[in-house]
């Protein structure tokens, strides 16, 4: 395969579990935003020369901190204020025990996008954006919302969570019972859209519905509540008639 057939299909499968990761590292949306498209970037110019690394996922992670770095010093020179937090970001960048494991980062952003300072709409429009990479207009269909409106919505929300301080986390499970019906709507809408898409010439997305399900069973080993089997459940019984 062409190499960059090869980082086009990496970014369909593993673009967001990057991302997911990068805002868990930045603490920033819209950073972390940026950092993906500078590591892919970069992909397409260094892997024909030197080659597709051994941890393709761990390379864009890694890339895409150090872009995020050089953004920050960047704007530091008309914001004194990023100076210390891309002195932050590059002290933690060198410590050779830096987490960069993506298994749950995709469900820790789930959590944070739930949080229950954010409005109920805003949180599933926010979370499908941002966590299963649904377009604008594809949320809108969902909610029969104008796109301008879910547009909105998600920027507000972005703008909360970094004013607000949201830690990105999943929560202790005191606090778990007002975010998860937010959270198992969202995976289920995953699912939907993976299942019988809005948009699109496909008549199903396997990859939406597969990474539904991934989530779903996560949740589930981390919070075995009666809710969430029923989810798991209902899911596989829907995945099973696909070929039907």
């Amino acid at each position: 395969m062409p190499i960059s057939r090869h980082i086009e299909a990496l970014y369909r499968e593993e673009s967001r579990r990057v991302l997911a990761t990068l805002i868990r590292l930045l603490g920033d949306f819209d950073l972390a935003e940026e950092a993906l498209q500078d590591a892919f970037a970069a992909a397409v110019t260094q892997w024909p020369v030197d080659g597709v690394p051994d941890n393709p996922r761990a390379w864009l992670i890694s890339a895409g901190r150090f872009k995020a770095i050089d953004r920050l010093r960047r704007r530091a020179r008309f914001d004194a204020s990023l100076e210390e937090l891309a002195l932050r970001f590059e002290q933690a960048a060198e410590m050779p025990d830096l987490d960069l494991s993506v298994e749950d980062d995709r469900l820790r952003l789930i959590f944070t996008c739930c949080h229950p300072a954010l409005s109920e709409q805003a949180r599933v429009a926010l979370t499908l954006r941002e966590v299963c990479d649904l377009t604008t207009e594809e949320i809108a269909s969902a909610f029969l919302t104008p796109t301008p409106t879910v547009a909105q919505r998600i920027v507000r929300a972005k703008a909360k969570i970094r004013d607000a301080g949201i830690p990105y986390r999943v929560p202790e499970k005191s606090e778990l019972a007002e975010r998860l019906d937010s959270v198992l709507q969202v995976i289920y809408l995953v699912f939907n859209e993976g299942y019988f898409p809005s948009s699109g010439d496909a008549p199903t997305r396997a990859d939406l519905s597969s990474e539904a399900l991934r989530l779903g069973r996560l949740l589930l080993s981390l919070l075995p509540e009666p809710e969430v089997a029923g989810l798991v459940a209902l899911m596989l019984l829907t995945e099973a008639r696909r070929a039907a």
